[in-house]
């Protein structure tokens, strides 16, 4: 595997792990799509430090588990904000 793709698996997984972030999160941070964090963290991690996949696939598991929490508050915010306008144009 090329240096440079070893770098980039291990910041991502440092990152994800530091941060509890989601692999769009990591993709935006590092300007890479989430396909190829997916791929780096859950394929080529594991070749290069198997106890760091380890951790990486334990956040990865919990942000799973919580995006259903995620996503309803999303919509939450988005009605609200759509009331907000709303309320602003019958003033």
């Amino acid at each position: 595997m090329k240096a440079y793709i070893e770098e980039r698996v291990l910041e991502s997984a440092e990152y994800i792990i530091n941060n509890k972030a989601t692999v769009r999160n990591c993709a935006k941070k590092f300007g890479i799509s989430k396909s190829t964090v997916h791929k780096d963290v859950s394929e080529r991690l594991l070749q290069i430090n198997p106890s760091m996949s380890y951790k990486v696939r334990n956040v990865l598991d919990k942000n799973k588990s919580e995006r259903h929490i995620r996503g309803g508050m999303a919509t939450r915010e988005k009605y609200r904000k759509e009331k907000e306008k709303e309320n602003e144009h019958k003033q």
